[in-house]
């Protein structure tokens, strides 16, 4: 299993987060990628132990993660778990969110989302407009992948070898991309996509990226991506097997 945490400009957080994941799953490899931070995230993130991949220049996290993906593949890995190197990804839920992932051909689903809005302990809150681009989406991903889902932007996720190989090929970099888009690419290359319910916790340290104003734009964005995702041709993705050769 590789944990792929992708980050930029968290030098306050990274260091605890690599270390709580070390804790929680020791025998997962762990893979920071530096989205060309201006500060000591790479520095930081090496000294706490991790593997970490520098990107030139600032990508976003769509970029981020492809480069992660990659990473999985060329290492042959089965599993690939996302978390946010600014700690409200929980990793004490990350067995909750493998009991549910389909590997070696057997169990669940090709991609599995931390969901905050499953009844998980106290409600996530969201400004009222976030809240109903959340739903939207929720309900259109939902009849796509014929499951109910309740947190389709959420970047809590693991991934089969299935998914893995998807991603790796076609992961996409816009804004809310890597959360909206990249399930409908999941959905169309076949796989299976479900949740888990978890709780998300406050940023940890460092500061959001997302400031006042792009949080206004975000019911729009959500539409903007939503739309694209679903008219967007994308070429044939190559069948990934889920077992080692």
């Amino acid at each position: 299993m590789l944990v792929i945490i992708p980050a930029w400009n968290e030098q306050d957080s990274v260091a605890a987060t690599v270390a709580e994941v070390r804790r929680t799953t020791p025998d997962a490899d762990l893979l920071v990628v530096d989205d060309g931070s201006s500060d000591r995230t790479a520095s930081v993130a090496a000294a706490a132990g991790a593997l970490v991949c520098r990107l030139p220049y600032n990508l976003g996290v769509g970029g981020a993660m492809r480069a992660g993906y990659r990473y999985a593949i060329r290492g042959d890995y089965d599993v690939a778990v996302q978390i946010d190197a600014d700690g409200q990804h929980d990793p004490a839920y990350l067995p909750t969110l493998l009991a549910q992932l389909r590997v070696d051909g057997t169990g669940g689903a090709d991609l599995v989302i931390g969901a905050r809005f499953a009844g998980e302990g106290d409600p996530y809150k969201v400004s009222l407009l976030r809240r109903l681009a959340m739903k939207m989406l929720a309900g259109t991903l939902s009849r796509m992948a014929r499951t109910r889902l309740t947190d389709v932007t959420s970047g809590f996720r693991v991934a089969n070898r299935r998914a893995i190989g998807v991603f790796a090929a076609h992961y996409p970099a816009e804004y809310l991309g890597d959360t909206v888009e990249s399930m409908v690419i999941a959905i169309r290359a076949g796989c299976t996509v479900t949740q888990a319910p978890v709780q998300m916790r406050v940023r940890q340290g460092g500061q959001a990226s997302q400031t006042p104003f792009r949080a206004a734009l975000y019911l729009s964005r959500a539409v903007v991506a939503l739309a694209l995702a679903l008219v967007r041709r994308w070429p044939d993705v190559p069948t990934i097997p889920e077992e080692r050769a």
